[in-house]
């Protein structure tokens, strides 16, 4: 199975498109949980190499899908984008229709098909499985994979 994320040079401002984008999902149904800005904040830091006034970022209106594909013009910045989308989702354990919605208008904009955003889902699923399979609560482990349509 390939790395669930692969080692991808990120640039500053292809930092900062993706973390107002990802805002955009956390928002999309109401307000931004304390995982998802936790989320959205370790992945700007780690790809950006420093923290960045997050606040300022999630105040920003909301990045169109042209922008982001100017921004992210290689397949491999876009699957990124894609997959941290759906984790940022998935983050409050409510992956709502409006966030479903933005992430499949997201993709269209960045040329990444419904084949490939069923693909980027279920690698997220699995990788999110993949944080369970330690657990002796097996019944609760079963429960999360039905959650998530696995």
């Amino acid at each position: 199975m390939p790395e669930f994320f692969p080692e991808i040079d990120v640039r500053p401002e292809q930092a900062e498109a993706i973390a107002r984008g990802l805002f955009a999902v956390a928002r999309a149904d109401g307000k931004v949980h304390e995982r998802e800005a936790a989320l959205i904040g370790e992945f700007y830091a780690s790809a950006a190499g420093h923290a960045s006034n997050l606040g300022g970022m999630e105040r920003m209106s909301r990045i169109d899908g042209g922008s982001l594909a100017q921004l992210l013009p290689s397949p491999e910045l876009r699957r990124l984008f894609i997959k941290t989308a759906l984790l940022v989702a998935y983050a409050d354990s409510q992956f709502s229709e409006t966030e479903s919605k933005l992430i499949s208008e997201y993709a269209v904009a960045l040329d990444v098909d419904a084949a490939q955003l069923e693909t980027l889902e279920t690698q997220v699923k699995e990788f999110l499985l993949s944080h369970l399979s330690h657990l002796s609560n097996v019944d609760a482990a079963a429960e999360v994979a039905r959650k998530l349509n696995v």
